[in-house]
């Protein structure tokens, strides 16, 4: 009996295909405009690539961290 209510709550809720890819496509999407953006052309195009580029090694780090604890 107890072993059952162990399993029922360390069980995760079902999660849809967009819940679990949201995320990751968000940050996919940003780093090939980043890239993109990079290439344009210099000055204030260079900056914003490089902050596209940011974002997904800050959520990375964040997630890294996060899991951690």
């Amino acid at each position: 009996m107890a072993g059952q209510a162990r399993e029922r709550a360390m069980s995760r809720p079902h999660l849809t295909l967009w819940q679990v890819f949201r995320i990751p496509a968000v940050v996919a999407a940003l780093s090939l405009f980043g890239l993109v953006a990079a290439l344009l052309d210099d000055g204030i195009w260079d900056w914003i690539g490089a902050a596209a580029l940011g974002v997904s090694v800050a959520v990375t780090v964040w997630a890294l961290v996060a899991r951690r604890r």
